[in-house]
C-alpha cells in the first residue's frame, strides 16, 4: 500500500515542531521563488471524523480540517499543525445561490470587539452551458476597521471530481498592468492511491491556507 505521507505517527502525536519547520520551509522555498507542493488527504486524524489532512515535502502536518461524525457540514475551520484557527468557511443562509463566505480565524467565537472580519465571498458557478469554471471567489468590502479588502478575485477551473483544476487570480478594474495568472493547481499523486489523495501545488506569493480554503469549498460545493 502507498504511504500518504512518511510522518503521520510524530504528527498525530503531537504537532508542535512543525510550525517552526513549516516557517523555515516557507522561507527557502520564498528565497528560491519556487511554488509549494502539499499532499492533501481527504481524511481526518481523529478516529471517526472527517475533513483534511494535509502535509508538506518533509511529510510535516501543516494544516487539518476535523468535523465530528453527525457534525454540520455548514461551517468548516481550517486549523494549522497546533489546533489554530486560520480561516473559517461557512455556507451563507437564506441565499438564492450558492454561496460561502470566507472569514480569518475563527468566526464561531470572535471577540465582541473586534469580530472574525470577511475576506471572501464565494459562489459555485452555474451554467446551462459546458464550461471549465467551478467556482468564483470576490474580495470582501472593507471592514468597518478600515482594513483594506483585497484587489484580487479568483476564478477556479477544471474538474475536483477528476482532481485536475487551477486557481486564477483576475485583478481588479483599478489594477492597471496586471494579467490573470495562476496561483494554485490541484493534480492527482503520482502513485495511484486514489481520488481521496491528490497534490495542491501553491504559486510562490498565494497563501497556502487560502489555497487550501478552495479545496474545502469545492468539497462543499460538491458534496452529495
Amino acid at each position: 500500500m502507498t504511504r500518504v505521507h512518511p510522518n503521520v505517527a510524530s504528527a498525530a502525536a503531537s504537532a508542535a515542531p512543525a510550525a517552526p519547520a513549516l516557517a523555515a520551509a516557507r522561507a527557502e522555498e520564498k528565497a528560491e521563488a519556487e511554488a509549494v507542493s502539499l499532499t492533501v488527504w481527504r481524511r481526518s486524524l481523529l478516529f471517526n471524523g472527517k475533513g483534511f489532512t494535509v502535509f508538506d515535502g518533509a511529510g510535516n502536518l501543516v494544516f487539518r480540517v476535523e468535523t465530528y461524525a453527525g457534525g454540520s457540514r455548514r461551517e468548516v475551520v481550517l486549523m494549522d499543525a497546533d489546533g489554530r484557527a486560520l480561516l473559517t468557511i461557512r455556507r451563507k443562509k437564506l441565499s438564492l445561490a450558492d454561496e460561502w463566505l470566507v472569514y480569518d480565524g475563527d468566526a464561531a467565537s470572535p471577540s465582541p470587539s473586534a469580530p472574525a472580519p470577511k475576506r471572501f465571498t464565494a459562489r459555485r458557478h452555474v451554467s446551462l452551458r459546458p464550461t471549465k469554471s467551478l467556482a468564483h471567489l470576490s474580495p470582501a468590502r472593507a471592514s468597518a476597521g478600515g482594513v483594506a479588502a483585497p484587489s484580487c478575485r479568483y476564478d477556479v477551473e477544471g474538474s475536483y471530481a477528476g482532481r485536475c483544476l487551477d486557481v486564477f487570480a483576475s485583478p481588479s478594474a483599478t489594477s492597471a498592468g496586471e494579467q490573470r495568472r495562476r496561483v494554485a493547481a490541484i493534480c492527482r499523486k503520482e502513485a495511484a492511491v486514489g481520488p481521496d489523495v491528490f497534490r495542491l501545488v501553491v504559486e510562490p506569493g498565494f497563501e497556502p491556507a487560502l489555497a487550501m480554503a478552495v479545496v474545502i469549498l469545492l468539497d462543499q460545493m460538491h458534496a452529495p
